[in-house]
């Protein structure tokens, strides 16, 4: 592990970036440097899973039998979560390497026979079927491009049943802020995706916030000029002041998260298959 994460390439190559990711990572503790921030310390991706689980919470109350789609399932990590709730689950990643990691994981906690696995790109899911929730953490925000990006909801949208919803936790600041973005990862102005949303005939039923502290979002971008024991001691500190206001604040100060949590319904009466 680093305290600047892994760099990232000059070219992107969603398919080879992520099963490179999934190889250098996947296996390693609890998975998350492979599928929160890449290669960074234990304690900096801990707290992203945090954070996010906290935002989720709400959305994420399945009862026995309900049938979910976790989009970019990465080692599995919200399928087990829902998998032990008693929700019969399939995930899908793009690396076969994050996929056969969330196979093992979820063999070993004993609840292969809720959730199964498939590689597919998510601007061409298929998985045959429609489900009662659909889950998307942090997807979106890797896919550069508008036309992929465009089929990605499309077919996310494809795949919810009218009386289902949609939850996605997305890079969505309230403004324009491009100050983390880099070859693999674009934070999005909220707006942006409201339009989308519209466009690929989805309602916006709720959204929430995640993320409120700036400390960290402000800080990742001067890491790599710092020496390494500068950077790990401003990581923990950005960590430490970050989690605790993000635990409190973070899914009432919508209009200050970094991140956004959307929920989604399909509108009254449309057709998921007429695009």
């Amino acid at each position: 592990m680093t305290t600047r994460g892994a760099p990232a390439p000059e070219l992107y190559h969603p398919d080879i970036y992520w099963e490179e990711r999934a190889r250098r990572f996947a296996a390693e503790g609890d998975g998350l440097a492979a599928v929160c921030s890449y290669g960074m310390p234990g304690f900096y991706n801990r707290a992203i899973h945090l954070t996010q689980r906290l935002a989720l919470a709400p959305w994420l109350r399945v009862v026995p039998g309900m049938r979910v789609l976790d989009v970019g399932c990465g080692v599995g990590r919200w399928s087990r979560l829902l998998g032990a709730r008693g929700a019969d689950v399939t995930g899908v990643d793009l690396s076969p390497t994050m996929i056969r990691e969330a196979r093992r994981r979820t063999e070993a906690a004993g609840l292969a026979a809720r959730c199964h696995f498939l590689v597919q790109d998510s601007s061409q899911l298929d998985a045959g079927e429609q489900f009662d929730l659909v889950l998307g953490v942090t997807v979106l925000q890797h896919i550069l491009d508008p036309p992929a990006l465009h089929a990605a909801v499309e077919r996310i949208a494809r795949h919810v049943k009218p009386s289902g919803q949609i939850v996605l936790l997305e890079a969505a600041p309230a403004s324009f802020a491009d100050h983390c973005d880099s070859t693999v990862f674009k934070a999005r102005e909220r707006a942006e995706y409201l339009q989308l949303f519209a466009r690929c005939d989805l309602k916006l039923h709720a959204i929430t916030g995640v993320d409120v502290a700036p400390f960290r979002t402000l800080l990742l971008p001067h890491l790599p000029r710092l020496r390494r024991p500068v950077a790990m001691a401003a990581l923990a500190v950005a960590t430490a002041l970050s989690v605790p206001i993000d635990a409190l604040l973070g899914r009432r100060g919508v209009a200050r998260s970094w991140h956004a949590v959307f929920v989604l319904q399909r509108r009254s009466g449309g057709d998921p298959h007429a695009h």
